[in-house]
């Protein structure tokens, strides 16, 4: 490695791609990297938060699990012309590593790292891999994986840095906790990028069966789909809680450091953040995930004794009031979820994957395809 050492980063077009990615691109640019992101139109939607000064590049790419019969018939030409395309430049500048994140959009910079032979590695933010990276995983160097234990092929290198989360997260780890008592308690509640409809339905209901004594204590910061926000809204009014409910939470660090327990669903972001500030947590975990990476996501703070899981199958009124009411009513329990939710955190992740680039990028020689 001579010279400005050049990265591509590839990354599908969602947050829970794109965000770990800016954070590598950050932390490599402040290095003296040169940083190339190579996403798709959907991905570039989410570039607004990185530096001036990664170049991005939209490939050719596409997923079969959108569009009608003819887009998914066109799908592997657009993707192979993405992969020559890629190709192509990557023979001329012979970046010193690629780093997928996964996601379909991911496809043409990996496959032409293969082709090319140059040193590749992936970050899995979930605890199950995406297809995407259950396709190269045999093909990398390394798979990073943010959420431990992942399941990974026999025979791959499995190693765990953690998920990179925002530095104001960052700023909040192991902000002392305040244990439930007789005094104002956050409930802090959202779930997604778009919030979750069974969170709007459950969570007011099951508060409602809470005892007198905990419910005016309470208040509540909700995130709700726009549709829901009055309703949920009203809910709460009728209770007399005072409570926040709004289809985008602003300033979660703080949030996350006030609160008392958090309801949420377990994304591997939300898992991250959470661990970091340590704080209890009901986890509800997105039913419809083909791979259940959720469940898998959420499984090392419930193991640690750190949160409940909570299936949208066995989630009832009942059943979520019970479980809030047996957090809020005992102090010392809740203060030992919260140091259990800082056992299981990852503070330095990005330092973690950021070393990991950089030890393959000095490796000599290329990687054989």
């Amino acid at each position: 490695m001579t010279g400005q050492p050049h990265i591509i980063i590839a990354a599908g077009g969602t947050g829970g791609h794109m965000f770990p990615a800016q954070a590598l691109s950050d932390a490599l640019l402040r290095k003296g990297w040169r940083v190339t992101l190579s996403t798709d139109a959907r991905g570039a939607r989410y570039t607004g938060g990185y530096s001036h000064a990664v170049e991005i590049r939209q490939v050719s790419s596409a997923t079969f699990t959108r569009g009608g019969i003819l887009a998914k018939l066109v799908v592997p030409f657009r993707i192979f012309g993405g992969v020559v395309t890629a190709s192509l430049r990557m023979w001329r500048e012979k970046p010193d590593v690629v780093v997928g994140f996964g996601g379909y959009p991911t496809i043409p910079a990996l496959s032409a790292a293969v082709i090319t032979g140059r040193p590749r590695m992936l970050h899995e933010q979930n605890g199950v891999l995406g297809r995407v990276n259950a396709l190269f995983a045999k093909r990398v160097a390394h798979v990073a994986c943010g959420t431990w234990p992942t399941e990974v092929p026999e025979g791959v290198d499995a190693v765990h840095t953690g998920n990179p989360v925002r530095a104001g997260i960052v700023e909040r780890s192991g902000a002392p906790y305040t244990p439930p008592g007789d005094w104002p308690m956050s409930l802090l509640v959202f779930g997604g990028s778009q919030g979750a409809r069974i969170l709007s339905d459950m969570v007011p209901a099951a508060v409602a069966l809470l005892p007198e004594e905990t419910r005016q204590h309470l208040r509540i910061s909700q995130q709700a789909r726009e549709e829901d926000v009055d309703r949920v809204r009203a809910a709460y009014d009728e209770m007399g809680i005072r409570a926040e409910i709004e289809t985008f939470l602003n300033d979660m660090p703080n949030r996350l450091a006030e609160a008392q327990l958090i309801i949420c669903r377990s994304g591997a972001s939300s898992v991250a953040d959470i661990s970091i500030v340590g704080r209890p947590a009901i986890y509800v975990p997105l039913a419809i995930a083909v791979r259940d990476e959720q469940s898998a996501n959420a499984r090392a703070p419930v193991d640690a004794g750190a949160a409940v899981l909570m299936p949208e199958s066995r989630l009832t009124p009942e059943s979520l009031s019970e479980t809030i009411q047996t957090i809020l009513s005992q102090p010392q329990a809740a203060t030992m979820m919260a140091n259990a939710a800082l056992s299981v955190a990852v503070p330095d992740a990005t330092q973690r994957l950021v070393a990991l680039v950089e030890n393959l990028a000095q490796k000599p020689g290329a990687q054989e395809g």
